[in-house]
C-alpha cells in the first residue's frame, strides 16, 4: 500500500471544490446530478478527509452524524486511477479513527445492495474488508432499482 496523505480539510470552500471535483469524475456511481449537487453542498459543516496528488484531489469522504451514538460514512470517492492502490483504505482509517476519538460507538454507510450492479458489488466488497457488517436492507428507500443497503460497525 502506497502511503498516501490524508488530511482533515476545514475550509468549507475547499471541501465542496474537492467534493465537485472527484465526484464529476466518477458520475457511473455519482450519476444523478441532483445527488451530486446535494453531497456538494453539504460539505461544508461535516468532518471531511482528502488526499491531494499535487493540486489534484485524489479521493475524499465526509461523515455526518445521525445520532448522538452514530455517525454515517455519508460520502465517498476515490478517481479511477487510484483504486486499488489502498488510497480509499487509508481514507476509510482516517476517519474511523476520528470518529472514535469524537466519542462514537458505531459507523454506518449505506449503499446499493449487493448483486444489483457490478460497480456497486465491489463498493460492497470494499466496506466488508474494512470490517462492515450488513445491517438490513430498505427495498425501497431510495428506489426499486437501488435498494439501500444498511453496514454498520461498531466503533468502541
Amino acid at each position: 500500500m502506497k502511503d498516501f496523505d490524508i488530511r482533515e480539510i476545514t475550509d468549507g470552500e475547499q471541501k465542496k471544490a474537492i467534493a465537485r471535483e472527484v465526484l464529476e469524475a466518477l458520475t457511473e456511481w455519482f450519476e444523478v446530478k441532483e445527488s451530486r449537487e446535494g453531497y456538494i453542498a453539504d460539505s461544508p459543516d461535516k468532518p471531511f478527509f482528502a488526499s491531494m496528488d499535487g493540486d489534484t484531489p485524489a479521493g475524499f469522504l465526509y461523515l455526518k452524524e445521525t445520532g448522538k451514538d452514530t455517525v454515517e460514512l455519508a460520502v465517498m470517492g476515490v478517481r479511477k486511477e487510484y483504486h486499488r492502490h489502498g488510497l480509499g483504505k487509508a481514507l476509510f482509517e482516517k476517519a474511523r479513527a476520528a470518529a472514535q476519538a469524537a466519542g462514537y460507538s458505531f459507523m454506518q454507510v449505506k449503499t446499493v445492495k449487493m448483486g444489483m450492479y457490478e460497480d456497486y458489488d465491489r463498493t460492497n466488497r470494499f466496506y466488508q474488508a474494512v470490517g462492515f457488517k450488513e445491517l438490513e436492507v430498505f427495498p425501497l428507500l431510495w428506489d426499486e432499482a437501488n435498494p439501500c443497503q444498511i453496514y454498520v460497525m461498531a466503533l468502541k
